[in-house]
């Protein structure tokens, strides 16, 4: 099972704003520095989302409806679910944080990488990354300020200015500018995905050290996330079986029940991260601890799950020769009609 690269350089970070967490004027310079890197990652994912291709996707309607279904109805309501658990398993902070992962938009590369591997359909899952990232840019941020209230935020004129300011004036201009752009965007993927990385990983810096300063870390204790894990496993369980069975009820063939369960079970790290710390401000550490732990999670368990649908696909492929075939005409390679 993998272990994602990234998360260990996210733990790494981690490790960076325990020890060495920035404080006075550094703390002022990191925030802003954050504060760009956020508007500068939205204005990537602006410029390299293609509306087109994702609008073209709505020609499979119900595919991408039952993925948007389970990424902002069922994901969220069974993280509304979750309040039961406060405070015997999970703490308030805590909660909020598993409350926010339910609500962030479904991943793209992932998504992509394990429905090829199961032999899946690679277009719809494409095509359904692509539209959740979409329509996650607004919604996301508008149902953390409904569900999670003043934690996030709430309605207040501050934190949707912000929200605008921070997120969606960039991606716009990501995507207007798409046309000029789009292919040095497309031919420097990789040194601008490093880019990507790096601002990510100054975020999770700027937020833990925050978190650091105020002291909220002493709210966690080892049982309290041993009981996170619990409850995100369980959580990502119910949702793979939602999406697979659920499919199967609404009686999609097998290559779409594939990209609907790897784009429906999935939660986006790279979305996630910048957004909790637009919504949550100083908070913002323990509010994507539960989506940076969930991340790794649906990595490793999704890899397994790849791995034996493409070997359920192999099987249902390899059809024995009929009885009635004679030898010579296998043999010589004679096609008849």
């Amino acid at each position: 099972m993998p272990i994602d690269p990234y998360i260990l350089l996210l733990l790494g970070t981690v490790g960076l704003a325990a020890l060495f967490p920035a404080r006075g004027t550094a703390s002022d310079v990191a925030s802003g520095a954050s504060t760009a890197a956020i508007a500068f990652l939205f204005f990537l994912y602006g410029a390299r989302l293609s509306t087109r291709e994702a609008l073209d996707g709505l020609k499979h309607w119900r595919l991408h409806v039952t993925v948007l279904a389970c990424t902002f109805v069922a994901f969220p309501l069974l993280g509304l679910a979750a309040r039961g658990l406060v405070p015997v398993i999970l703490t308030h902070p805590l909660y909020q944080g598993l409350l926010f992962l339910t609500l962030v938009p479904s991943t793209i590369q992932s998504s992509i990488a394990f429905t090829s591997m199961a032999r899946g359909n690679v277009p719809a899952a494409i095509c359904a990354g692509s539209f959740s990232s979409l329509v996650g840019i607004v919604i996301t941020p508008l149902l953390a300020a409904a569900v999670l209230g003043s934690s996030a935020g709430g309605f207040s004129a501050d934190s949707l200015v912000k929200i605008v300011l921070q997120l969606l004036v960039p991606f716009v201009a990501g995507q207007v500018l798409r046309r000029w752009i789009g292919g040095f965007v497309a031919r420097h993927k990789k040194v601008l995905g490093l880019v990507d990385r790096g601002s990510i990983l100054l975020v999770v810096y700027t937020a833990f050290s925050e978190g650091m300063v105020q002291g909220i870390w002493h709210q966690v204790s080892p049982l309290r996330l041993g009981g996170l894990l619990a409850v995100e496993a369980v959580l990502l369980a119910v949702m793979l079986a939602l999406t697979w069975y659920g499919a199967k009820a609404l009686r999609f063939n097998r290559e779409d029940r594939i990209a609907i369960q790897f784009a429906g079970s999935k939660k986006s790290l790279a979305a996630g991260l910048p957004m909790a710390s637009v919504l949550f401000g100083a908070h913002a550490s323990l509010a994507v601890l539960p989506l940076m732990l969930f991340h790794q999670m649906q990595l490793m368990v999704c890899a397994v799950i790849a791995k034996r649908r493409s070997h359920d696909a192999q099987e249902t492929i390899t059809v024995p020769a009929p009885p009635s075939a004679s030898r010579t005409a296998v043999g010589t390679g004679t096609r008849s009609g």
